[in-house]
């Protein structure tokens, strides 16, 4: 089904999944200065988008704020609409998928099981969901009212698609554990591919990017949590149809043009860890910010050496030492300071 000859990567592609791969390799917590609170806040905001732009790029109508208000009860499980059934659905499949992902593997029985989660509260769908489409169907695009505007492309049809899903997955099982080609490109790929199966009778567009997070979670992307690649994929809907179209067109054909959507892919993976970066740049500035003039010239002091105990700072400070511990505690705390040592011979330096 997939033949890695086709499968060209160009050197602006490689030059992305770099940075990408940089920003991850420097994903922590601690490195980055970032609170339990920042992480919390950052999570809640990147799943709300998340959970808003994969629906919407399927015609859902929802905005982030009617979305932030439903999650307010969703416990109640009580709907007003199918818009509301698919959006509960998808939240409960990707917080499913961060709190679960290394217990998930790619197997079939687990992408019907994560279909089951995504469609569990539509009636709709309650005859057709986890299994495997029985009819024909395919790929439409969708304006910003919700309207279909037309067909992308045709899909796989129902007799082959169990064999095609059991050689794509076996592929990218393979793939990804022989590292032959890049994480980046196997999860490509796969979802290209996916897609074009279409494999069951609705939800494969929003099910195709819950198993993008999950497979890049378990390929050491821990960030993809606190920006939502979702929100790319809608701001750039037109590429990202266009992108589909340009591989799919020959993905059934003697030689398949991956480039076109290996290209929108990468680029998007980009975008959404430079909006990660701008967040994170905001959050540290604002913990900044909001330091005491005691925190302030606790940093200051930093400047012009690498450690100082607690004793040399209450004096450079020439406040009490009461004073002094509370203001580092905190700057440890915030991920400003690092203590070294024991109790007794503690120092502290600024985190770089």
């Amino acid at each position: 089904m997939v033949r890695a000859k086709d499968i060209v990567i160009t050197s602006d592609m490689l030059n992305k999944i770099a940075e990408i791969d940089r920003f991850a390799g420097s994903w922590s917590a601690d490195e980055l200065k970032l609170t339990p609170a920042d992480l919390k806040s950052m999570k809640r905001v990147a799943t709300i988008e998340s959970v808003g732009s994969s629906n919407r790029i399927e015609g859902n109508k929802m905005t982030d704020a009617e979305i932030e208000a439903l999650f307010s009860h969703i416990n109640k499980k009580s709907f007003s609409s199918r818009d509301e059934e698919e959006v509960a659905g998808y939240s409960d499949l990707i917080n499913t998928i961060f709190e679960n992902y290394e217990d998930i593997p790619l197997t079939e029985n687990y992408i019907k099981q994560l279909h089951q989660i995504l469609l569990k509260y539509s009636q709709k769908d309650e005859r057709h969901r986890g299994e495997y489409k029985t009819d024909t169907n395919r790929v439409a695009a969708y304006d910003a009212s919700g309207r279909e505007i037309g067909t992308i492309f045709e899909t796989a049809a129902p007799f082959d698609t169990p064999r095609l899903m059991r050689e794509l997955i076996q592929w990218t099982n393979d793939t990804l554990g022989d590292r032959f080609l890049h994480p980046l490109i196997v999860i490509g790929v796969f979802i290209v591919h996916f897609l074009s199966v279409h494999p069951f009778l609705d939800g494969n567009g929003r099910l195709s990017r819950a198993l993008t997070v999950l497979l890049m979670l378990k390929s050491k992307y821990g960030y993809m949590p606190y920006a939502s690649m979702e929100s790319v994929i809608e701001a750039n809907k037109d590429a990202y149809y266009r992108a589909l179209r340009g591989t799919q067109k020959t993905i059934w054909s003697d030689k398949t043009d991956y480039e076109p959507w290996l290209s929108f892919f990468v680029t998007s993976l980009q975008k959404q860890k430079r909006a990660l970066e701008n967040k994170i740049q905001k959050l540290q500035k604002a913990n900044v910010d909001t330091l005491s003039s005691t925190a302030r010239q606790i940093l200051d002091l930093f400047s012009g050496t690498a450690e100082l105990t607690m004793a040399e700072l209450v004096r450079k400070t020439g406040k009490t030492e009461i004073t002094i511990r509370k203001s580092v505690q905190n700057l440890v705390k915030k991920g400003f300071l690092t203590k070294l040592g024991t109790t007794r011979g503690a120092f502290y330096t600024i985190r770089k």
